[in-house]
């Protein structure tokens, strides 16, 4: 049987705007009491009052209430005036010559000051402000405690997300995740020692404080966290650095504690702080100097890791990808005891992760997923995720009955190069440009010894690529040689030399072609020792600059600067000499491929290997230093 719910009774008006009618309705009531009775009243001196006292019949009274004289006459009407503060009425009034007998004919009556009502209205008057004000912090108060959990005092609770706790079990295990078989056999120590640590004590050694996962975003660092925590059946609290830092001083570092103090309540467990870079950074380059919020949390991440008891069986595995910029302090052994790097899966683990991720999924009995593995080089487990769950969207906007090769292929070009455009984005001229530029690339690209098979050419238009063409890796590749990348370079150049050749001008198309041969041409230089005129020196660290340090400073002089832009353009136009060369040998190859893109949109692997194979005789007009000239 369900539980009642308790009907809570409708709220009425707040209760601070009733404060605020109540003051505003008294603040318009006082002019009505303080106006008296209706009678007639009258300021006077006080010489004018004695002399009023002086002629004053006997049914006529004084009322003294403080420092306010006040002779109520028998026909009704009244005088006031003010006394001298510190001497007494009849006193005053014997000053101003008025008689004994004036004195004792008149009724005097002397009132309590701060009585009736107009007292109590004066003392309403003062308290109700600060009523109010009073009331204006307890809403804050109340705004607080809604937003942070606990009241203002709640600021420095952590909020992780748990699980495992009151024996529920993490849901997600090893076998769950797939492609990172080096870092798992990292982790499975971790596991073991958790949940049989007696095993190791025996012989001395002590559980891990910490494990580091590093690699690129979506390697699937959260999950195997999480597969850590599920294998041992431990509590599993998981936070982002982010989450640590507030705009109140002390925040941070108060929410670590607390964090802490609940793992250890629940131990064995296992704490999981997602992009501890947000908080880990090397200390002493913030701006404002080394003293600000993210140092004092990293300050207590650092007391609380060596703070552990012997036995308390709590670990915290991290995970960042820019493990460069961490703080030394974070990465000495006692704290983070092992680093285990998360990289991209090479091919024969992009296929486990497809298999995972296709469960569920129909797949058609064409689809090979090892073809698919191979296609997909440099994706990360998310990036592959992704493309089965868009495979499976297109699947089903078709409605199709299971995913094939053709939803898997347009997921593929929608994460590479994004979804497709409108048609009608180019001109026909605009259209025989891109066509002559990626036949450019593809004809370069299959001309070059160390570069990868061209895949596809397309002339469509997704995202901000007007047209592509997808070399695709034979076998994934660790190392790279400065032939590859002198290729590649050239390879790149083919678009724009292309566009030289068709119509002795150029076009913005090759902007982003430009920007990565110039990076590959800057990195065999300044990082890779591939420049016989620069030597083996590296120049500069090759990192990124980060917001909020300070700019890095140049390590070499003015002179080996000019040196070394002079040899980054000695590496581009070598290459784009060389594809020149090359293209207007097989200009009869670029026609060719880029008639048929004008007509198809879009060539597959066997159409490009034909168009390859056919023979080059006999150019179209093309340019020669700056005129046009015709071969036929």
């Amino acid at each position: 049987m369900d539980e009642e719910k308790e009907v809570k009774p409708r709220r009425g008006l707040p209760w601070w705007l009733v404060i605020g009618f109540a003051a505003g309705a008294l603040l318009l009531f006082i002019p009505l009491v303080s106006g008296g009775d209706g009678e007639e009243t009258e300021d006077v001196s006080l010489p004018a009052f004695a002399k009023a006292v002086e002629e004053a019949g006997a049914a006529d009274r004084i009322v003294v209430k403080g420092d306010k004289l006040t002779l109520e006459r028998q026909d009704g009407t009244e005088i006031e005036t003010r006394k001298e503060v510190g001497i007494s009425a009849i006193e005053t009034l014997q000053r101003l010559g008025v008689s004994r007998s004036a004195l004792q004919r008149v009724e005097i009556e002397v009132e309590k000051e701060g009585g009736g009502l107009g007292s109590i209205l004066a003392v309403a008057l003062t308290i109700l402000p600060l009523l109010f004000i009073v009331g204006i912090g307890f809403l804050i108060f109340r705004q607080f405690r809604g937003s942070s959990g606990g009241g203002i005092f709640g600021f420095g609770k952590s909020k992780p997300r748990v699980t495992g706790v009151d024996g529920q079990r993490p849901n997600v295990t090893f076998a769950d995740v797939a492609g990172v078989e080096t870092a798992k056999l990292e982790l499975q120590e971790v596991v073991e020692f958790l949940k049989s640590p007696e095993k190791f004590t025996r012989l001395g050694a002590h559980v891990p404080k910490g494990a580091l996962l590093v690699g690129p975003p979506g390697t699937g660092k959260t999950l195997l966290a999480r597969a850590v925590a599920g294998e041992a059946e431990v509590p599993f609290f998981s936070i982002s650095a982010s989450e640590f830092v507030e705009m109140f001083v002390g925040t941070g570092a108060s929410r670590v504690r607390d964090l802490f103090a609940k793992a250890k309540a629940a131990a064995p467990a296992i704490i999981f702080i997602d992009e501890i870079d947000a908080v880990g950074r090397r200390r002493g380059v913030g701006l404002g100097g080394g003293n600000d919020e993210r140092e004092q949390t990293l300050n207590q991440i650092l007391v609380e890791m060596d703070g552990f008891e012997t036995g308390t069986n709590v670990i915290v595995i991290a995970a960042t990808n820019r493990a460069d910029v961490l703080d030394a302090a974070l990465l000495r052994p006692g704290r983070f005891d092992r680093r285990i790097e998360v990289d991209r899966p090479d091919a024969e683990g992009r296929e486990a992760i497809l298999r995972v991720h296709a469960q569920g999924k129909p797949l058609a009995p064409e689809v090979k997923l090892a073809d698919i593995a191979k296609l997909t080089s440099g994706f990360t487990g998310a990036d592959l995720e992704s493309l089965m769950n868009e495979s499976a969207i297109l699947a089903a906007r078709k409605g199709v009955p299971a995913i094939g090769p053709t939803e898997l292929n347009e997921a593929f070009e929608r994460i590479v190069a994004g979804p497709e455009r409108s048609k009608k984005l180019l001109s026909p001229e605009e259209r025989r440009v891109v066509a002559y530029h990626e036949a450019g690339h593809a004809t370069a690209m299959e001309s070059m010894p160390n570069a990868d098979p061209v895949h596809k050419i397309s002339i469509v238009s997704r995202g901000p690529a007007l047209g592509y063409t997808m070399p695709l890796p034979e076998r994934d590749r660790v190392l790279r040689s400065k032939e590859a990348m002198e290729d590649e370079i050239a390879g790149l150049m083919g678009g724009r030399v292309a566009e030289e050749l068709l119509h002795c001008s150029v076009t913005t198309g090759a902007a982003n072609d430009l920007e990565r041969a110039t990076a590959l041409a800057r990195a065999m230089v300044t990082q890779y020792g591939m420049s016989d005129e620069m030597g083996l020196r590296i120049f500069g660290n090759g990192e990124q600059s980060i917001p909020g340090w300070p700019q890095q400073q140049r390590e070499y002089a003015e002179g080996t600067a000019l040196r070394i832009d002079t040899e980054i353009n000695g590496i581009l136009d070598r290459a784009h000499t060389r594809t020149k060369t090359i293209l207007k040998e097989r200009w009869g190859t670029v026609s060719r491929m880029a008639t048929a893109l004008l007509e198809q949109e879009t060539l597959e692997r066997p159409e490009i290997e034909k168009l390859l194979a056919e023979t080059d005789e006999g150019t179209e007009v093309y340019c020669e230093d700056g005129e046009a000239t015709a071969d036929a």
